[in-house]
């Protein structure tokens, strides 16, 4: 890890998908898989499916606009300010109708490199569901 290392609003390795536009604010190649902190810019109608992780550990802090996290035994609802940690082996979606910010934070976890992986591949890539099925595994998701 580099003693310091400032990154700017707007700064970053920057991932823009359909649904979300991702700023990586700290690697994963930076702490040895340790810690990975993404500002993600949530596009209106963003919805990620059921999904768990068996090793990785998720902070969502929303900064702007509303986001829903739904378990299987309840939904929460986050608005600015507001944190929530998902330990390993909880499943959970989310979705945000009318778009928002937040940071997330993922504790062993390499999401980054998951984002970067997702950034080279193909149309064709995406629809083998064996791929990517084996791309998630290998970055701990699991649906």
């Amino acid at each position: 890890m580099k003693a310091k290392e400032l990154i700017r609003k707007g700064e970053g390795e920057n991932y823009n998908y359909s649904q979300d536009h991702c700023f990586i604010k700290l690697s994963s190649r930076d702490t040895n898989g340790e810690l990975c902190i993404i500002e993600d810019t949530l596009k209106p109608g963003f919805f990620l499916k059921r999904h768990h992780h068996k090793i990785m550990t998720e902070v969502f802090y929303m900064l702007e606009g509303k986001m829903e996290l739904a378990f299987d035994d309840q939904t929460i609802l986050l608005k600015p300010g507001d944190t929530i940690t998902v330990a390993p082996n909880v499943w959970h979606e989310a979705k945000c109708e009318a778009g928002g910010k937040m940071l997330t934070i993922f504790k062993d976890g390499e999401f980054d490199v998951f984002l970067e992986t997702l950034s080279t591949m193909s149309e064709i890539d995406f629809a083998n569901a064996e791929l990517m099925e084996s791309v998630s595994a290998k970055f701990d998701i699991y649906e």
